[in-house]
């Protein structure tokens, strides 16, 4: 064909190619956790997983005895599908109750005295090996430390290094699947101070270069803001940020916001999620929203089920808005967690499906439907997703 510029070389390019790289590798496509398990350090055991476990599962058989009930608390499903929830609930809770779980040294432990600390991170090592030599470790773990807004980041160095090298020295390595969770990151120089360490850990404890990484949370304005504007956030701190979990509770008190408005659906959270998705998108940084601060009332089904219905509704809420993962703070929640995440992948799957293979097959996908690529990858997304949360 004729052309009326013979040279299309467009200077630079390949150096923005590579910065595109750097910046946005794109979701890993690994499996996710559906939540985090928060326990407080001092009442961390090596038990804890199967009481967690055990727990919910008495819950279950208590006031879940049938289908029937099942739908009544989590909205009416499908034909069948009820059925197959509740199946998979409670061979949920009775083989891998804790996906991911999370032994906290921050607010769901308080300020101690030092050797205090000291000796809950030393008994938290030990239950960790225990549960490694038990297998019932979960697949993720980790902890939370203390945060450097409060003005002592040797404290939280302290027990992070105290932590890991009793896991290290009693199990021989570190178990796969270890994260720490970073708090109250008020100021973006934290993240790099706190990465900063991590090598040096890796090296005196004879890890693999990489194999420490930890998540950062979002309970602050300020974070939202600095995440706004820092594009380059990520690849500056080399690879070691692997998530970003929302804090319901202190961002809806950081922003005023009165007691009963502190929940997980109000629009500030909603804002501050989307901005949490946008300054990371493409960045392969997970994100995992927050918690509902309850529990049941009472052990009466009336209280249960209240519990259950307003957990779900938080859930589905999530879910709906592309957040996959969230935060567990009771046994009752694990119930709830896992009928609503089933239920959301299940109502869709084979839908799903069905459009993708009248895509790759050139046809019409039926009821109107006109899929775009972007929509076809979406829908193999989520096919993916839900294979991986729901074990298949």
């Amino acid at each position: 064909m004729r052309l009326t510029l013979g040279d299309h070389d467009v200077p630079g390019s390949a150096a923005a190619l590579g910065e595109q790289a750097e910046r946005y590798p794109g979701p890993a496509g690994s499996w996710q956790p559906v939540h985090t398990v928060y326990v407080p350090a001092d009442r961390f055991g090596r038990e804890t997983v199967r009481a967690w476990g055990d727990a919910a599962l008495g819950l279950l058989e208590s006031h879940l005895p049938g289908d029937a009930e099942l739908s009544r608390v989590f909205g009416p499903l499908p034909g069948g599908l009820a059925a197959e929830v509740r199946r998979r609930v409670a061979r949920k809770l009775a083989a891998e109750p804790v996906e991911d779980l999370r032994v906290d040294f921050e607010d769901g432990y308080g300020v101690r005295p030092g050797a205090e600390e000291d000796a809950h991170a030393d008994g938290a090592a030990e239950a960790v090996a225990a549960m490694r030599s038990s297998g019932t470790l979960p697949r993720r773990w980790g902890i939370r430390v203390k945060s450097f807004a409060d003005g002592d980041p040797a404290r939280a160095l302290r027990t992070l290094d105290g932590f890991l090298t009793g896991v290290v020295e009693r199990v021989g390595s570190l178990p796969e699947g270890f994260t720490v969770t970073f708090p109250k990151v008020l100021m973006e120089a934290y993240l790099g101070q706190f990465a900063g360490r991590l090598p040096l850990l890796e090296e005196g404890l004879g890890l693999a270069t990489g194999t420490l990484r930890f998540e950062m949370q979002v309970e602050a304005p300020q974070t939202v803001m600095f995440l706004m504007r820092s594009p380059g956030l990520v690849p500056s701190l080399g690879g070691r940020l692997s998530a970003a979990h929302f804090g319901v509770f202190d961002y809806t008190a950081a922003c005023g916001l009165p007691p009963d408005e502190q929940r997980l659906d109000h629009p500030v959270c909603d804002h501050a999620r989307e901005v949490m998705r946008t300054a990371l998108a493409g960045t392969g940084v997970e994100l995992s929203d927050g918690s509902l601060a309850a529990s049941p009332a009472s052990d009466s089904t009336q209280d249960v089920h209240a519990l259950w219905r307003a957990h779900a509704g938080m859930v589905r809420h999530s879910l709906r808005h592309g957040f996959y993962q969230g935060w567990d703070m009771h046994p009752s929640h694990l119930v709830s967690r896992y009928a609503t995440v089933y239920a959301f992948h299940l109502a869709n799957r084979d839908a799903y499906a069905e459009r993708v293979q009248a895509w790759e097959a050139r046809r019409d996908a039926g009821g109107g439907v006109m899929d775009e690529p972007a929509t076809v990858k979406t829908l193999s997304t989520a096919l993916h997703r839900a294979t991986l949360a729901l074990g298949d």
